[in-house]
Formats: C-alpha cells, structure tokens, sequence
C-alpha cells in the first residue's frame, strides 16, 4: 500500500476505510486511476475490516474476490470501504465501495464481493 500511496484513514470492527489521491503514476492511458489499483484498495480494505473480527493468533488472506467497475475512476481522492457481512470461523465474506470524491460530490466507482479465510495460528508478522 505504501508503495501506491494509499493509506488507512479509518479503521474499526468489521470496518476499514483507505484513500488514495489519483496521480500519474496509478493511472491507465486516459488518465483514470488504474483498476488495478482500485481494486488493490478495495482488497486490502474488505481483508482489513474482516481481520479486526480474527482471533489474535490468527491472519487474513482472500480466497476470492469480485470486482464491478461501474465509473471512471477520477476525482480528488478515491476511497474503498470494507464491510463485514458475515464472519464465520473459517470463511468471512465482506462487501466493499469504492468512490470517488471531488469536493463534497461522490460518484460510486467499483463494488466488490469478497472471500476471506482465517488462518488460524498463524500470527500476522
């Protein structure tokens, strides 16, 4: 994430939030933020908001994910949502948003479903 610039700027459970600001660098050909990126933050987003839900002795890795890009991803600032649907205590399935953000107009960029799987005993370093 650090090396895309993105950052976590929320973060409680069964939640995570992470921005990024769209820059050359992260853009495909028309200028729009790469779906790669895009969906990068969502992962990583809906992989968060289900590892707060974890036992301590335990790490997250996805298993699945589906991505809906439904707009151009431009604006000031884009910003992925993770959400806990269900935890189980093997699989954990998150829904996440990506929008963007210019000014106080959001415009709902990307949905995405995910699967996550507990890894039990196997602490995150």
């Amino acid at each position: 994430m650090a090396l895309i610039g993105a950052q976590i700027v929320d973060v409680r459970p069964g939640y995570c939030a992470i921005a990024i600001k769209p820059r050359p660098e992260i853009s495909q050909q028309h200028g729009y933020v790469h779906a790669g990126i895009v969906s990068a933050i969502v992962d990583s987003a809906g992989g968060y908001a289900g590892f707060t839900l974890f036992p301590e002795d335990s790490s997250v890795l996805t298993v699945e994910f589906k991505l809906n890009l439904l707009a151009p991803a431009a604006g000031e600032r884009l910003l992925a949502e993770g959400h806990v649907v269900k935890a189980g205590r093997t699989l954990v399935i998150t829904r996440g948003e990506v929008h963007a953000e210019t000014g106080d107009q959001r415009t709902l960029v990307a949905l995405m479903q995910q699967t996550l799987i507990v890894m039990h005993g196997k602490a995150d370093s």
